[in-house]
């Protein structure tokens, strides 16, 4: 009996650190959370068509990218999804390599690595997702500088710049629309310096359920976030397009190098550019990466085009070497 045990715990700590046992048709994703982009809608399709388990994952992009580095010689994930400026760092780090998936020569050229280290699959338009009935009575807030204001202390949220994708394209967008410039952030350090007198919340994790519950009132995130939320939860909810400007910001998609399952992570990617993959994204209310014409249903419920005019294309190759000059600027002179 003690032998049996000793052998069981060795073969044990053998396993620490490897892949754990799943069934045969599961592939790993990095950063695909059910309450972000409809990735449940996403993964519970793809396990219909293609019978592959993948399970939810809420790491952000700074955390998927971190655990792929840590996991480079031994290899968990598949495939991972981040922030575009995420996939850049990813492939200058050696944790993915080269794929095209299906429908890859319809994507533009600037959404696309070159060589397919990382392909965009749809993208958002930065703004200010809003719980109305959480503002205790205060107006919507219309604009960047509103939020500054002592009416919304304590309810303003931003997800961490210094490690989500999404904190960072909100500093972007601030600095762009408060007159800085790639080379220039410090309209957004003094804005966020403003902004902590008034007690945000800055969580490191999407905090989708922290709007619709009241918890966090104004948060910087999405229109597709904002629009699942207006239309299928229960509540009061508004997306604003600030009126001093935003940014609109793609997400993309990588195989990971050395993938425990490349071929079936292959298939996935094709899947989420594929015919039908793009219209899960649009019908989630996110710009497909192909261009093809969002469903009238579904572009009735954005906000005029007008509105949208306000939404800037951003150099996101610039602004990712830019990246660490300016999270080492916001660790030291805001949080």
């Amino acid at each position: 009996m003690r032998k049996w045990t000793i052998a069981f715990i060795f073969a044990a700590l053998l396993t620490v650190g490897q892949r754990a046992p799943a069934q045969a048709a599961d592939v790993i994703c990095y950063n695909c959370p059910p309450q972000w982009a409809d990735f449940a809608t996403m993964l519970k399709t793809i396990k219909a068509d293609l019978g592959y388990d993948i399970p939810f994952d809420n790491k952000n992009s700074g955390q998927a990218l971190s655990q792929l580095i840590a996991e480079k010689n031994n290899p968990v994930a598949d495939i991972v999804y981040y922030g575009v400026n995420f996939g850049m760092k990813a492939k200058g780090d050696g944790v993915v390599e080269p794929y095209k998936p299906k429908g890859w020569d319809q994507v533009p050229v600037g959404l696309k690595d070159s060589d397919g280290y990382w392909t965009t699959i749809h993208s958002g338009t930065l703004g200010l997702f809003v719980n109305k009935d959480a503002l205790g009575g205060n107006p919507v807030p219309a604009c960047w500088k509103d939020l500054l204001k002592p009416q919304y202390k304590g309810m303003v949220g931003y997800l961490d710049p210094s490690s989500a994708a999404v904190g960072y394209v909100g500093a972007v967008a601030v600095n762009i629309a408060l007159g800085g410039s790639d080379n220039d952030f410090t309209p957004a350090i003094n804005f966020f310096k403003e902004l902590h007198n008034n007690q945000p919340i800055v969580p490191k994790q999407t905090s989708y359920a922290r709007v619709v519950s009241g918890e966090i009132p104004i948060l910087f995130d999405y229109d597709f976030n904002a629009y699942r939320a207006k239309y299928s939860e229960n509540g009061n909810f508004a997306f604003v397009i600030p009126c001093e400007g935003t940014a609109v910001f793609p997400y993309v998609t990588s195989l990971v190098k050395s993938a425990p399952d490349k071929d079936k992570a292959e298939k996935v990617l094709d899947y989420f550019l594929s015919d039908k993959g793009q219209a899960i994204w649009a019908n989630a209310y996110l710009r497909p990466a192909r261009p093809i014409e969002l469903p009238q249903a579904v572009k009735s419920k954005f906000l005029p085009d007008s509105e949208y005019a306000r939404a800037k294309g951003v150099d996101w190759a610039k602004m990712e070497s830019v990246q660490n000059a300016f999270t080492r600027r916001y660790l030291a002179e805001v949080r």
